[in-house]
């Protein structure tokens, strides 16, 4: 089904978007806190997560990488990391996974730090084209318009996934409402059953008394 001209200008715009985004970089102080760096994934989607890191081992600061979603899986825990790190994997779950970060401090004195930069890449953005460019012997027009196509399937995909979610709140929504308002009915029919059985009662025990 081919989608409103709207519809895939706003698509377009957002793989556009999503394209110039530059790594992000962050300085990381020695002090044993985790930093974190969250982003949502779908199920069955390759992720690269590459990270660069200032510094060097034994220089009395060590560094310490955990990637987990928000459903237990461990995807990877480099540890005392010095210069570029990389860790590949595939989500087990649609969930939000963390990209978290220690600097431990094992020697010298004051408040020293590392440097880091962190690049992301999900789904299309994480495969790569020049290999299937060779291999296939794609131009490098066809190469990027794939590539787009890819980044688009993933938008329209996430969308889809977005609006079930959408339903499924919805029904769960309406199918609560539908319980309170039983709940409410069967309350009030209890409270008037209740209201007529101590008006009987009270009227029996006052003709019992001869107060009535």
């Amino acid at each position: 089904m081919a989608l409103p001209r709207a519809l895939l200008q706003y698509i377009c715009g957002i793989v556009l978007l999503v394209t110039s985004i530059n790594a992000l970089k962050f300085d990381l102080a020695a002090d044993g806190r985790q930093r974190c760096i969250r982003n949502f994934v779908a199920r069955d989607t390759l992720v690269v997560v590459t990270a660069v890191v200032s510094g060097s081992k034994g220089d009395g600061q060590t560094v310490n990488m955990l990637i987990r979603d928000a459903v237990g899986n461990e995807y990877g825990r480099p540890k005392d990391v010095a210069g570029e790190s990389r860790v590949v994997f595939t989500s087990h779950a649609d969930a939000a996974f963390d990209v978290c970060f220690e600097n431990l401090l094992t020697g010298g004195r004051g408040n020293p730090s590392r440097h880091i930069e962190l690049d992301v890449d999900i789904g299309a953005d994480a495969k790569d084209w020049s290999a299937i460019q060779a291999t296939e012997k794609l131009k490098p027009v066809e190469m990027e318009m794939r590539r787009i196509e890819e980044m688009i399937g993933e938008v329209v995909g996430e969308m889809d996934y977005l609006r079930q979610r959408e339903q499924k709140l919805r029904d769960t929504n309406e199918s609560t409402n539908t319980r309170v308002k039983w709940f409410g009915i069967a309350t009030t029919m209890l409270l008037i059953a209740l209201w007529g059985w101590q008006i009987m009662y009270l009227r029996a025990y006052f003709r019992s008394k001869h107060l009535i």
